[in-house]
Order: structure tokens, then C-alpha cells, then sequence
């Protein structure tokens, strides 16, 4: 990195990419937190960290990371159940869980999780968070759990139309997103600010300009807002709905960072990722956060494509970014108290829209349909149960269909003379198939001499074996000769 510095042109790019990243990162730091229902400060305290401590170690060198609109629902409901002190206690033991499988190898293996499983995740939190924040929108309260949210957008309707404070704040979140929709049209030289702050600056300009009754974002500072966890804050890791919040952080935090750092590598020429080290660098930045009792981090796509695409070469641009957080939190933190909560929460809504991919639905379905039920089902699971048990159920999913269809068997019958039969299967058995196996068997006629032919098979599971041998047993008469089975010796 330090030899590509000495070129003042790289220098340069470096040294403006990382102000684009930074303005890119600022609105979304506050926002995630204050939808995940923490301190605001928290949020800036994990995008320092993403800067000025992942982004000096080796994996990724133009990915940038941060707290990310997809763990938002998952913190919001972790400190909901355990409360802001244990969240820093869950977000350390999930870093050392991501540097222990990075040291163990296991950042390639994150690769191999089926892309409609992460797509049907990222759609799940993408659903919840759009739904919570259209509350917010508002500047009313949201109900608990999805099934709620949906249940209560009537009365959201009605809010709205009847209270002149909530219809305010709804206009002003509405036209966060408006912003945000049009603003990749705009010209280029427009374009040099990022959409996020110019958003968040014109509601910001607006809520002040015409003195609206907003609620506005809570600022305490940064030293005030940091916790470390104590003993007791790990007490509550014992249960088993805290270890499956754990695992979830990791799981979820692991595969955003490692899928982001592929779609990256595809946007540059420069050094590919090395997906151990960046597990691991990922694992030390969560056990930092976690230390600091802040929000846990992962690599985020948006902060990182606008790190390559303003023209960043090095790890440089990260790390700055990672300071300039650091500086405008310690000298401007009363700049953060005038934000509009609508505003942030039209970011939010924005980020959720783009999480689910309903351009690519249509085209999954003709292509692979089995993998857009996979999608649509882990994504619903998640609005309707938790983040945790909906990808659980996806990842089930996603082996079953792999598990089905790698299973092919064909079942092929010669009759040869003298009435002798000749039955041969071919493929995988495995119990998936076995009802339709066993049916074409039995469908055989009892007094005829069979012979059946396993030979071709690549891999008899012990399901399968046990009812083929019992089946050759019993089905031909007593007067008929029994059936005559080859089973290869497959595993």
C-alpha cells in the first residue's frame, strides 16, 4: 500500500474517496442505529472501527465496513430481549466466533451458502425493515414483530390522515425517499454528493427552515454513549434464545461481508479478497465493537461501491473514512441533534426497497424455480418468525432441494424369455425417492422370476438398502423363485 502512496495521482483518488465514503457512511450510521433502538453514537462508534481498525488489516482492500441496514432488525430485537448491555456482550462473542472460523479456514466455505438463501434473508430484513420504519416515518410507534407491523398499517393510515404532527413527519420521510429515487438521474456533477446526505440535508434544511414539530435524533456524545459489557451483561448469554442471536450475528454478519467482497472483487482489477483474512479481520472489528458496547459491523456493499467508484486504489481511502467518523463525532456531535428522525427513517425505507429483489424474482422463477421458492419462503419466515429461524428454515430448504435433486434414479424393466424380468435402477437412492421406487416395485408381478440389477447405481443410502433387501424378500409367491438382487458395494 505504502509504495502505491508515493504516486501523488493515487494518493489523491485515495484521499477524496475516502470523503465520499465518509459522507455516504455518515447518514447511515446514525440511521441504523437509531432504527436498531441504540444510541446514535453507537452507530458511528462501528463505522470508526470499520475504518481505523478493519480497515488496516489485510483481506478486502477496498471494502468498507460498517453497521449495516441488514443486522438492524436483529439488534433491534436482541437489545428488546436482553437489553443495551448485553448487545456489546453478544457482538464480542460473535467476533471471536468469526476469528476463530477464520483461523480455522472456514471463510471460503461461507461462499457455498445458496445465493437464494442470502437473497431470501436480505429480502426477509429488507420486508421487516421497510414495515418498521414506515412507523417511523412517522413518528409513531412501531408494533413488535412482523405479523403486528402488517397488521397495524390501518391505523398507521389513519394516524396519519387525522393528526397533522404525524402527516408532517410522514411528508418529510416521504420526501427522503423521493430524493433518493430521483437523485441517480440527476446529472453527474450533481451526483458528487451522495444521495444519502443530500437527503438527510434538504429534510434537515426544510425541519429547520419551517420550524416543523419533528422528533429529532438524540445526541449524548461519544465517550457517554460507550459501555463496555460486564460480568452480568454475559449472564445472559446462557439461554438458548441468546446462543441462537449469537450464531445468527455470525452467520448473517460472515456471509454479508464475504458475498459483498465477491460482488467488490468484480468491480476492480486490484487484489482479490482473501476470505480467511477478511473473516478474520471482520471477527476483530465485532470483538472491538463488542468491547466498546457498540453495534456490530459488517462489510457493506453501498459504502464500498462508492469506495471503488469514486476511485480508491488502496486501503487508504477506508481508513480515512474511518477518521474523518471520528472527527465530526468529537467536534460536531451537536450537528447529529437536528436531523429529523423522519429523515433517517426515509433513508432506512429506501435501503429496505433495495434489499428485496423483486426485478429478479420473475426471471428466478421461469430460470430456477425451486430457487425463487427458496427465496420467497426464507423471506416470509422471516417476516412472520425472527431473522434466526428464518434463515434456518431456508438453509433447510436450500439442502433438501439439493438433497432431491441430486437424488435422480431411473427404473428401467426387460422382459426377457422364458418370462424372466430384468428390473435395473440407475442414479442416487436415497430415501427421498424411495416412496416412487417402492411403487414401481410392488407394482410387479408376484409370480414371475425377477432380477433385480443395482449395478448402476453411484450411492444407496441405508434407508434405501434396508427396503430393497426387505422388498426382494417378500414379494414373489412362495411357489415363485425369489428375486434375485445385484447390489454393488456403494456407499
Amino acid at each position: 500500500m505504502f509504495s502505491q502512496l508515493k504516486d501523488h495521482h493515487v494518493l489523491r483518488r485515495d484521499i477524496l474517496a475516502s470523503l465520499v465514503v465518509f459522507l455516504v457512511a455518515l447518514p447511515l450510521c446514525v440511521g441504523v442505529a437509531v432504527a436498531s433502538g441504540v444510541p446514535a453514537e453507537l452507530g458511528l462508534i462501528t463505522g470508526i472501527v470499520g475504518g481505523l481498525v478493519v480497515g488496516m488489516l489485510p483481506g478486502s482492500s477496498l471494502q468498507v465496513s460498517g453497521p449495516a441496514a441488514g443486522l438492524t432488525v436483529l439488534v433491534y430485537e436482541a437489545v428488546q430481549e436482553f437489553g443495551l448491555g448485553a448487545l456489546g456482550a453478544i457482538v464480542l462473542v460473535s467476533g471471536i466466533l468469526q476469528l476463530t472460523l477464520g483461523a480455522l479456514g472456514f471463510g471460503r466455505w461461507f461462499r457455498a451458502i445458496s445465493v437464494a438463501v442470502v437473497q431470501g434473508m436480505l429480502a426477509g430484513i429488507g420486508l421487516v425493515l421497510v414495515l418498521g420504519q414506515v412507523y417511523a416515518m412517522a413518528d409513531t410507534a412501531q408494533p413488535s414483530g412482523g405479523l403486528g407491523k402488517i397488521a397495524g398499517l390501518p391505523g398507521l393510515a389513519g394516524e396519519i390522515v387525522t393528526n397533522g404532527t404525524a402527516l408532517t413527519a410522514f411528508l418529510v420521510g416521504a420526501g427522503t425517499v423521493a430524493v433518493l429515487v430521483v437523485w441517480p438521474r440527476l446529472p453527474a456533477r450533481v451526483r458528487v454528493v451522495p444521495g444519502q446526505l443530500a437527503a438527510v440535508a434538504l429534510a434537515t434544511g426544510v425541519a429547520l427552515l419551517l420550524d416543523l414539530p419533528l422528533a429529532k435524533v438524540e445526541v449524548k456524545g461519544l465517550l457517554e454513549s460507550i459501555r463496555p459489557p460486564g460480568l452480568e451483561d454475559f449472564g445472559h448469554l446462557g439461554g438458548v434464545a441468546a446462543l441462537g442471536t449469537v450464531l445468527a450475528f455470525t452467520l448473517i454478519a460472515s456471509a454479508e461481508s464475504l458475498f459483498s467482497a465477491a460482488a467488490i472483487d468484480r468491480m476492480h482489477d486490484g487484489p482479490r479478497t482473501d476470505y480467511n483474512k477478511e473473516l478474520m479481520a471482520q471477527g476483530v472489528g465485532n470483538t472491538v465493537c463488542g468491547a466498546l458496547g457498540a453495534l456490530p459491523m459488517t462489510a457493506v456493499i453501498v459504502r464500498s461501491a462508492a469506495n471503488v467508484q469514486a476511485g480508491a486504489r488502496t486501503p487508504l481511502s477506508r481508513i480515512l473514512h474511518g477518521l474523518w467518523l471520528l472527527l465530526f463525532a468529537a467536534l460536531l456531535p451537536a450537528a447529529i441533534g437536528v436531523i429529523p428522525l423522519a429523515a433517517l427513517a426515509g433513508v432506512l425505507v429506501h435501503a429496505g426497497c433495495k434489499l428485496i429483489p423483486v426485478r429478479e424474482l420473475a426471471p428466478l422463477w421461469r430460470e430456477h424455480r425451486g430457487e425463487a421458492v427458496i427465496l420467497v419462503v426464507t423471506a416470509v419466515a422471516i417476516l412472520v418468525t425472527n431473522l434466526f429461524e428464518g434463515v434456518i428454515l431456508g438453509l433447510l430448504l436450500a439442502v433438501v432441494k439439493t438433497a432431491w435433486e441430486i437424488s435422480h434414479l431411473h427404473l428401467d424393466i426387460r422382459e426377457l424369455t422364458g418370462g424372466r424380468m430384468v428390473v435395473s435402477i440407475t442414479g442416487n437412492a436415497t430415501f427421498l425417492r424411495l416412496p416412487r421406487t417402492l411403487e414401481q416395485l410392488e407394482a410387479l408381478p408376484k409370480d414371475r422370476p425377477i432380477e433385480l440389477d443395482l449395478s448402476g447405481l453411484h450411492h444407496v443410502d441405508h434407508a434405501c438398502r434396508i427396503a430393497l433387501e426387505n422388498w426382494a424378500l417378500r414379494h414373489n409367491d412362495a411357489e415363485t423363485e425369489p428375486v434375485r438382487m445385484h447390489l454393488p458395494n456403494v456407499t
